[in-house]
């Protein structure tokens, strides 16, 4: 994981700095400030073998990629743009997408685009650079989504997005021996949902497919930890999965749908146990958040996973007073 930024440069070298930074990053561009000033911008990348993912903060501009630029450097690669704040644009092979919040564009570093980003000065988006030959759908149809706008606020391109998303926040967690599963779980997110308005899921492989709607699964009971009304029928129901393929889906981590959702509840009442902002607030209001209802059956259960109670947990976690 690399961090790089350039505000504590002059005015005048900014945006020479951030240049020189993203022709080595991602491709050479050409960039035009749409405001006065400087141009303060910040970037944490997290980067393996034919991936990269950045964090990038930077002020509203006018970005260009000519064919000389191509000629001149060109790492055969697809980006994917997501704005985490902000309006945006991008134009290429005749097409333009226009994008905002939850919402992301897909685009090719091979080909001519020029587009623009209008936003404050300490907005944030994530780029995704992605070698083409890790994609296993055919390139002629994946071209044709070039400049084409996603939605990241539902099903399979909201599991994508907040894949990208903590990335970047945990690129510090990760070890040159994740690369492997790292370039897996994110060709399988990408792939599945380029496939969708190609009709083209029939390409990917089961594996591919099944890892994909695992991460999907994953997230959509993340979100809803605290609804009580939280269970395998329910999970089931949403994603138009019998119960049955729901428990093979998850037997594949030798768990079940029903100890998956125990299991990340009772870890996010761990962590506000250990949270000293949190000891004042009364364990059984801790559980309740989580989905608990009895909370009888919350500490025997806190119990049995992490072999204390909940109050002898939160007073050895908490640091003493």
């Amino acid at each position: 994981m690399t961090e790089f930024s350039n505000e504590d440069l002059s005015v005048d070298d900014q945006m020479a700095c951030w240049l020189e930074a993203m022709d080595h990053d991602l491709v050479p561009t050409r960039l035009h400030r749409v405001t006065e000033g400087g141009f303060p911008a910040s970037a944490r990348t997290l980067a393996w073998d034919g991936v990269r993912v950045s964090a990038l903060t930077y002020p509203s501009v006018w970005v260009e990629r000519t064919a000389k630029l191509i000629r001149r450097s060109d790492p055969e690669a697809y980006q994917v743009n997501l704005l985490l704040d902000g309006k945006a644009a991008i134009r290429q092979a005749g097409r333009e997408a226009r994008f905002g919040v939850g919402e992301f564009a897909f685009f090719t570093t091979s080909r001519p685009f020029h587009g623009w980003r209008s936003c404050g000065l300490r907005t944030r988006s994530v780029t995704l650079q992605i070698s083409r030959t890790l994609l296993p759908l055919p390139a002629r149809q994946v071209d044709q989504l070039a400049a084409s706008p996603f939605d990241a606020r539902h099903g399979m391109g909201a599991a994508f997005a907040h894949w990208l998303t903590d990335l970047t926040a945990r690129a510090d967690e990760f070890t040159p021996d994740d690369a492997t599963t790292l370039t897996s779980v994110t060709v399988d997110l990408l792939a599945a949902v380029l496939a969708a308005p190609l009709d083209a899921e029939k390409t990917l492989t089961p594996e591919s497919r099944r890892r994909a709607l695992r991460l999907q699964v994953h997230r959509f009971i993340e979100q809803r930890l605290g609804d009580p009304a939280l269970t395998p029928t329910t999970v089931g129901r949403a994603h138009h999965l019998s119960l049955r393929t729901l428990q093979q889906l998850f037997a594949e981590d030798d768990t079940s749908p029903a100890a998956w959702i125990r299991h990340r509840r009772l870890e996010r009442c761990r962590r506000d146990l250990s949270n000293p902002h949190l000891g004042r607030r009364p364990i059984h209001t801790i559980a309740t958040r989580w989905g608990f209802t009895d909370p009888a059956h919350f500490s025997r259960l806190f119990r049995t996973t992490y072999h204390m109670a909940p109050s002898d947990y939160r007073r050895h976690a908490l640091p003493r007073e």
